[in-house]
């Protein structure tokens, strides 16, 4: 059986062939992964309610790894605080609204984390966070680390991994899903 990688972007309008999203689908792919990179629904404001159902509906079960930006890195981590997945990969994470009317408004933040439930629904959790996002202050991303042990990589310069700054390619990210596994 192939594994399943569901990749989910951000908000603010976000779509599945942001920055990055089309490269790793490629070098995923061509390593006979099955890759999902939809635009979620409601990809302005990325409600709970909308893409924590709609991530159900794409099949997502204990053989898929999440791999989720920004908001879709919130995303990730309440999906598996109820469900088993295989793995998850979180990109410019955070667990507050962080003062902004938009992210409380998408529902992620209502609720305390489950901290235990997300790590042990899963069996790795790799994590990118870097110090001069514009975005997700590295508090945010450290407190993520911290709570769940995520393998983690701390860069000084790699901004919001694709913005404002454009990234079109990030094969850190790749290897780590390769090597993860076995396909390096």
């Amino acid at each position: 059986m192939k594994t399943k990688v569901v990749i989910i972007h951000g908000n603010s309008g976000g779509t599945g062939n942001d920055q990055w999203i089309p490269w790793l689908k490629s070098g995923l792919e061509s390593r006979g992964f099955e890759v999902q990179n939809p635009t979620f629904p409601d990809n302005e404001i990325a409600r709970s309610s909308i893409w924590l159902p709609y991530l159900h509906d794409l099949g997502v079960t204990e053989d898929t790894i999440l791999v989720g930006w920004s908001s879709g890195a919130v995303a990730a981590m309440r999906y598996a605080e109820t469900h088993k997945i295989k793995a998850s990969v979180l990109i410019g994470a955070c667990y507050t609204a962080l003062g902004d009317e938009k992210e409380k408004q998408a529902g992620y933040y209502d609720e305390p984390w489950d901290w235990e439930a997300i790590k042990s629904n899963q069996q790795w959790i790799a994590q990118f966070a870097s110090i001069d996002d514009p975005v997700i202050p590295i508090e945010e991303g450290r407190h993520v680390h911290q709570m769940l042990t995520t393998e983690y990589f701390e860069y000084p310069d790699k901004r919001h991994f694709g913005y404002p700054t454009p990234m079109p390619v990030f094969p850190e990210l790749l290897e780590v899903v390769l090597r993860h596994e076995g396909t390096l």
